[in-house]
């Protein structure tokens, strides 16, 4: 039988960088998510200008140089028509697009069954702190 859990949980404000939260959002998870045998966990960011990934979780220069090569494809300093919240705003929504703002991740024995590297990442696309929700959703056969 299948079951379901959902959790929102709110990251503290962050300004622009990619961050390394997987701790958080198992704490987040953890009383949910060990009830589990096996499922899936959907993260659902709920903005338009940061995202969700998955990369390599160990060295602090991969989440500089994301945001290095991610400022580098969308750029500030390109005509943008949509400036109302600041020559940021539109750049984060195209890196966000391009990123997205959910992920997938099995479950398994109640746990994330992340890859040995694999970390979640928060990526703030905005230059000023923002606080970000992202919706939980735990789908899967429970233990017994």
């Amino acid at each position: 039988m299948t079951s379901w859990s959902q959790i929102t949980h709110t990251f503290p404000p962050r300004s622009k960088g990619a961050y390394l939260v997987t701790g958080e959002i198992e704490k987040a998870i953890s009383s949910e998510v060990r009830k589990y045998k096996m499922g899936m966990c959907n993260l659902f960011l709920q903005h338009t200008s940061a995202s969700l990934c998955l990369n390599e979780n160990v060295c602090r220069e991969v989440r500089e140089d994301l945001t290095m090569a991610l400022d580098h494809m969308a750029p500030e300093t390109l005509r943008y028509k949509h400036t109302d919240e600041g020559p940021d705003d539109m750049p984060g929504h195209v890196k966000s697009a391009v990123m997205g703002v959910s992920l997938d991740i099995p479950i398994k024995d109640g746990e994330l069954a992340l890859g040995t590297w694999q970390g979640i990442y928060l990526c703030e696309h905005r230059t000023y702190q923002h606080r970000r929700s992202v919706i939980i959703t735990i789908q899967g056969e429970k233990r017994k």
